[in-house]
């Protein structure tokens, strides 16, 4: 089996999570910074490469009244260009919460979150990461 590769889009920082081969865990693996999305690609496929990825994930800002936001178009926007640059097979998930569950995951660990954005970010698309894994194995 492949991993799977969670990417939880931001302006400035993008943070990514990886699957287990069995596709049971997501677990927080980095985050990069967004300056130049021929750059970033560019990591993302070595990431890709280097893990075994079969299949990505991004993270999808639906607002709680469940409306596209602008940063939602965002990130649709970022998809688009990232199924022109990656031959992977790439969906978008509901990840609604997942940044405020991240913080308060973090804090309950006793990791200060103020200066650790980049690890709110992972732990972010790792917490939707897991919500997918578990959907998927419900069906």
């Amino acid at each position: 089996m492949n991993r799977i590769l969670a990417i939880d889009y931001g302006d400035v920082r993008v943070g990514l999570a990886i699957s287990d081969l069995m596709q049971i865990i997501a677990k927080p693996y980095k985050t990069i910074k967004n300056t130049n999305h021929n750059e970033m690609f560019m990591q993302l496929e070595n990431i890709i490469e280097e893990n075994n990825i079969g299949k990505i994930i991004v993270g999808l800002p639906i607002t709680l009244k469940g409306e596209y936001s602008q940063q939602t178009e965002k990130v649709i926007s970022f998809v688009k260009e990232l199924k022109l640059s990656i031959n992977v097979d790439i969906d978008t998930y509901d990840e609604r919460l997942s940044s405020l569950q991240a913080k308060k995951s973090l804090i309950q660990q006793g990791v200060k979150t103020g200066h650790n954005k980049e690890q709110i970010d992972q732990t972010a698309a790792a917490i939707f990461l897991q919500g997918y894994l578990d959907s998927a194995k419900s069906k």
